[in-house]
């Protein structure tokens, strides 16, 4: 049976909750990778899982995944993105917020991501028309939506010219935003899906195996994805403020520009 794109994503995200969930039960087992970074038991088993999926369904496609870096076909412009357990930290210490990200590029676009949440049993996803969340089998239209006022604000990828917890005090977000930190990108799928009123970090998010898809699902959603200074996606000084509207857009490019402004004046 010839299955779409995005039902094999959805399914590799599905396979690998399933084995998180398993692993969850488990003693964790780390597995040491550069610096203080580090992989678990649940990791592996969870990207294996992916991989076998998907292999099995596109063999002649190239698979770029976080523990097992590039491999499949060198040819032709279909890529998978595959981060197994985004939250690895999380997970190590009992804390079941936590994602699976799966994108397929095709060319230079995202023709299907689907970012799961192994312990709500969600799978947020798109094929860049329009972006949706499967739970029990029924399938919901993602609706951004800045009322909540919640702000998330990933502290591992730093801003070019601060700290991103400076952003906290910053003029333009404090007294109006709620910040949280719960350090995986599950948290942007809940910007397109009304949850959060927007997400911001650092960092070069170009190929990305951690925010490939959630970035396609926000954008399809409607939201206003953009750099950290308002620039267009993947351009210098880079990373990512993913808003619900505009109007919170703008008021989160303008606290964190502001940031830059003040370490020039000093």
């Amino acid at each position: 049976m010839h299955h779409s794109d995005i039902e094999i994503a959805i399914r590799a995200t599905q396979v690998a909750s399933g084995a998180i969930r398993d692993a969850f039960r488990e003693p964790v087992t780390r597995h040491a990778k550069h610096g203080d970074d580090f992989a678990t038991h649940a990791d592996l088993a969870a990207e294996r899982a992916i991989l076998d999926l998907l292999t099995s369904a596109r063999p002649g496609d190239r698979f770029v995944a976080e523990e097992s870096g590039v491999t499949g076909s060198d040819a032709g412009e279909r890529v998978w993105f595959i981060d197994p357990l985004c939250g690895t930290r999380n997970f190590a210490v009992k804390t079941t917020t936590a994602a699976v990200n799966v994108a397929l590029r095709v060319g230079t676009e995202v023709t299907a991501a689907a970012t799961a949440d192994p312990f709500a049993a969600e799978v947020f996803w798109t094929t860049g028309e329009g972006a949706f969340v499967r739970h029990e089998g029924l399938d919901a239209p993602l609706i951004p939506s800045a009322e909540s006022r919640l702000v998330d604000v990933d502290l591992d990828n730093p801003f070019p010219w601060s700290t991103p917890a400076r952003l906290f005090d910053a003029t333009g977000f404090a007294g109006r935003f709620h910040a949280r930190v719960l350090s995986t990108s599950l948290a942007t799928a809940w910007v397109a899906a009304g949850r959060r009123a927007a997400y911001v970090t650092g960092g070069d998010l170009r190929d990305s195996v951690h925010f490939t898809a959630a970035i396609a699902l926000c954008q399809a959603a409607g939201c206003v994805v953009t750099g950290l200074a308002g620039q267009p996606l993947h351009s210098a000084p880079h990373g990512l403020i993913a808003a619900a509207d505009a109007d919170t857009h703008a008021r989160l490019v303008g606290a964190v520009t502001g940031l830059r402004e003040i370490r020039a004046a000093g």
